[in-house]
């Protein structure tokens, strides 16, 4: 029964049913679609489990981060302007959350270098970068990207990120108050046709820095190229799911005397693990959903193990040696596991495992921009040598002498000795010499 079900709601949001409804139809599947996908996602556990553990991170890097960034911010003298803003991200939790954001700032006050010690220093510093680097790792999850960014681009970036972002918030938040202060924008708050509108765009304030957040990090924070469409659409579905989760939880906690009563002084603990749990799972499904934006393929597939075919394989890592090979010679080409991946038409997660294993036998080599090039001189990669990557190499479990039929074991040289005698010695030059001269 329950397969019915399934199989039911599968045909009813994939399939084109909906789509013979015209343009409300179209808009009805999709935002089914991106429903259905991202449950699954959450269901499955892995969401949930990276949010858990950035709370984790959070409640060891909370301090070390806002000190670190209001180190800068006070050497600018905007410290001010985010700092009344910090009020707002507990605001959900009442009273209890001016309570826990106002030690909080004590406890950012009073870091101080020369108490710290060099190697206290250094732990907050850790902590710092830890929590930035935490987040990337979250994303590039979600983004299917298996390599992270070299320490030298982490550290430089994470650096930036550190530096440039409570600036760039800080900045952001004081031209808006300033904004509001001219004597144009007096006049049209006032104004009794213009002044709703600038009452309701005050309250859209939150919503619109979440959003610019959200954007920011979908964007630049996994180790891959997203469009700036596919972050901003992200970060408005971010943004608008915190503000009303906010509201949400705002009223849970100012119902919930019965539950104070029972957990007594750890019932605000709890909330406020809860919220930053609520609040992390947020930026995970708003960075999956401009995931599926860019990506539409991966929408009904999900996370799926890749299974391949060995002729599938086998002519995989042929392809994707003959595309690196071509690029290395054309002086105005390069290629990486994108490229690979679109002009194949085949999904980066497919792709991954061929080209870290072609990697691992010295194939193939990345460089710090994450352009692929041949591992060696490609007069001496042997096309049998890219085949054995595939056919014979990468396989898992431990075998003891396997005892083969006789039959079996004689069809099976055979089938090797053929592959190598039709392949030669011929190289991967060989192979762009002849596909050049023809």
């Amino acid at each position: 029964m329950i397969a019915r079900l399934k199989l039911r709601l599968d045909e009813f949001v994939w399939g084109v049913g909906l789509y013979k409804h015209g343009l409300p139809g179209r808009i009805l599947a999709g935002v089914l679609r991106n429903l259905y996908a991202v449950l699954r996602d959450i269901i499955s556990g892995q969401l949930t489990l990276r949010s858990m553990s950035l709370v984790y991170t959070t409640l060891l890097s909370v301090v070390p981060l806002i000190a670190f960034s209001f180190s800068v911010l006070k050497g600018l003298g905007v410290h001010k302007n985010l700092e009344s803003k910090l009020y707002t991200v507990l605001e959900p939790l009442g009273d209890k959350g001016v309570e826990i954001t106002d030690k909080l700032m004590t406890l950012v006050n009073n870091v101080n270098g020369s108490v710290l010690g060099g190697i206290g220093l250094a732990f907050f510093i850790y902590t710092a970068i830890s929590m930035v680097q935490k987040i990337e790792e979250s994303f590039n999850y979600v983004w299917y990207v298996s390599k992270p960014r070299s320490f030298s681009r982490r550290f430089t970036e994470y650096l930036l990120i550190l530096l440039l972002g409570p600036v760039a918030i800080a900045i952001a938040l004081g031209a808006l108050a300033s904004l509001q202060n001219e004597a144009i924008v007096q006049w049209a708050a006032n104004n009794a046709l213009l002044g709703p509108i600038f009452s309701a765009t005050n309250k859209l304030t939150p919503f619109l820095v979440v959003t610019a957040v959200f954007t920011a990090l979908y964007k630049y924070m996994p180790n891959t190229e997203v469009r700036f469409r596919s972050a901003l659409v992200g970060g408005l579905t971010g943004g608008f799911l915190w503000v009303t989760l906010g509201m949400v939880f705002a009223a849970f906690v100012a119902n919930s005397a019965r539950t104070q009563a029972i957990y007594a002084s750890f019932a605000i603990a709890i909330f406020t693990l809860f919220w930053l749990y609520l609040n992390w799972l947020i930026l995970l499904i708003g960075s999956q959903l401009a995931f599926y934006f860019q990506n539409p393929a991966y929408m009904r597939i999900g996370r799926r193990e890749p299974r391949l075919s060995n002729a599938m394989r086998e002519r995989l890592a042929l392809n994707i040696m003959l595309i690196v090979g071509a690029a290395f010679r054309d002086s105005n080409k390069s290629v990486n596991q994108r490229a690979l991946s679109e002009e194949l038409r085949i999904p980066s997660i497919t792709v991954t495992p061929i080209i870290m294993a072609l990697a691992s036998k010295g194939l193939l080599t990345t460089l710090e921009n994450d352009d692929l090039l041949p591992g060696r001189e490609m007069s001496r990669i042997t096309l049998n040598e890219i085949l054995e990557v595939v056919r014979i190499d990468g396989e898992t479990g431990s075998y003891r002498d396997p005892r083969w039929a006789g039959a079996i074991d004689s069809i099976g040289e055979t089938i090797d000795a053929a592959v190598e005698s039709t392949l030669g010695d011929k190289s991967l030059s060989n192979l762009l010499d002849d596909i050049e001269a023809h």
